[in-house]
């Protein structure tokens, strides 16, 4: 039986006691800096300043909605697209509207669809499994057989991750017409234990976060039914107890060497067989749920999320979870879906109509997930090549990032942009030993020991 948690950050009394605890108001990546996006064209690897504003812009509420103003562009540099997309990241110049209070849906559950099914926190859109392309299609008796690329019929829908994957950047991102977006977890190959990409190697980039399998993943957005969707790790148990372990997916490849039938037995239109060219995973239907694992509280129900308590919401949600396998690479359905969970009520606007609140916090510079004394992490630890610093949910000024050793000599410098949460200092020049990384700025100082050990 699912918990169901009583939600009671949304019981606030007023507007305004609303605004300060309801992540949907209060998680956005606001850019109060300026700051612009970025991209690679392809064969340099210096990156190019874009003329359009990076992360959120504006956040605001009424009594029951938030609105998020986004160009939909992220803080990290994109691109470039190695597949032959002709688009780079464009203004989106979008509104998207999101409940306060999400409600689940009763009946047959809503499947995802193409497009937008959800928005990062960093105003970046995510889309769910596919890619548009299924094997058969209105052409393919005219041709004489499917042409891959070609306009699908929901007939052995193509995996976006598995088929696209030459084509995402070093975030595992991409355009369609301009539109950014993710359809998996939005961490950079480079930090993935099994590197399955190698595009990071001269176009590097971030992502919006890290992995971290010691700490419950970051809230990282939202999906279209107001349902907070979460990075790879969380608690164990939905009451927030047993530890910090990998949220699985319940979804599993089938066993099968022909694509005759659906996972339910039942017959379906042939796709072709399973072989180098279509390998197992191409498509949708490769997959099946198995309902006995969802029964294993760090596994997931079939749209992909659980009622769980989280950092942001100690008395429980409803959540969605970026899903990776052991190596971190992502794991169908990747984030939301097949279908979502809750009524799809979420929606982009051509205007706000409703009198609303800008919502304006004041801040020092980070805010986020802390313990009381760390509000930054530094991992790996020890390390051999590279070191990422991330700090919690919101850097809304920018911090200098300094690497000391054991005599306070200077030996490594970056930054983390304003609207960012994380860089990368790169260790291999260093000798093996002890070190002291600082994050800073006017109002904030914070230092951590790492270990390098080559």
């Amino acid at each position: 039986m699912k918990l169901q948690i009583l939600l009671s950050a949304f019981l606030c009394t007023g507007v305004a006691a609303e605004a300060q605890t309801n992540p949907v108001i209060t998680k956005w990546l606001r850019n109060t800096s300026g700051l612009l996006g970025r991209h690679y064209n392809s064969g340099s690897s210096v990156p190019i300043n874009d003329a359009d504003s990076a992360n959120v812009q504006t956040v605001l509420y009424s009594g029951t909605s938030a609105y998020i103003r986004t160009k939909g562009i992220p803080g990290y540099v994109t691109g470039p697209f190695l597949d032959g997309n002709p688009s780079i990241a464009t203004n989106q110049n979008a509104i998207f509207k999101f409940p306060l209070t999400p409600t689940p849906k009763t009946g047959t559950p809503t499947p995802t669809t193409m497009g937008n099914i959800g928005v990062f926190i960093n105003g970046v859109a995510l889309f769910d499994y596919r890619d548009g392309v299924s094997w058969k299609n209105s052409t393919s008796a005219m041709a004489g057989g499917p042409i891959p690329g070609g306009p699908g019929d929901g007939v052995w829908n193509r995996d976006a991750v598995v088929a696209e994957k030459g084509g995402f950047d070093c975030s595992k991102g991409h355009p369609a017409m301009g539109n950014y977006h993710h359809h998996q977890n939005p961490s950079a190959f480079k930090l993935d234990r099994n590197v399955i990409s190698t595009i990071c190697n001269l176009y590097d980039a971030d992502g919006l976060y890290a992995i971290d399998s010691t700490k419950h993943s970051p809230l990282l957005g939202f999906a279209y039914d107001g349902y907070p969707i979460y990075g790879a790790y969380g608690y164990k148990n939905a009451d927030g107890t047993g530890g910090i372990v990998r949220i699985k997916s319940s979804y599993s490849l089938r066993s099968i060497t022909t694509r005759t039938t659906y996972a339910d037995g039942s017959t379906v239109t042939p796709g072709p067989a399973v072989s180098t060219t279509y390998p197992l995973g191409l498509f949708r239907e490769d997959y099946q749920y198995n309902a006995t694992s969802a029964a294993t509280p760090d596994y997931l129900d079939e749209h992909n999320g659980r009622f769980c308590v989280t950092p942001e919401y100690p008395s429980g949600t409803y959540a969605y979870f970026c899903t990776v396998d052991a190596n971190w690479n992502s794991a169908y359905p990747y984030a939301v879906g097949p279908t979502f969970y809750g009524n799809v009520v979420a929606t982009k606007v051509p205007s706000i109509t409703e009198t609303v609140t800008v919502y304006n916090p004041s801040t020092s510079g980070v805010t986020g997930e802390t313990d009381g004394t760390i509000l930054f992490n530094a991992f790996p630890n020890p390390t051999a090549d590279f070191v990422a610093v991330q700090v919690g949910q919101l850097v809304t000024s920018e911090l200098s990032v300094d690497v000391f050793d054991m005599t306070g000599r200077l030996v490594q410098q970056s930054k983390i942009a304003q609207g960012s949460t994380i860089t990368y200092v790169d260790t291999r020049t260093l000798y093996n030993g002890d070190y002291v990384i600082k994050i800073y700025n006017g109002s904030l100082s914070l230092s951590k020991k790492i270990t390098i050990a080559h």
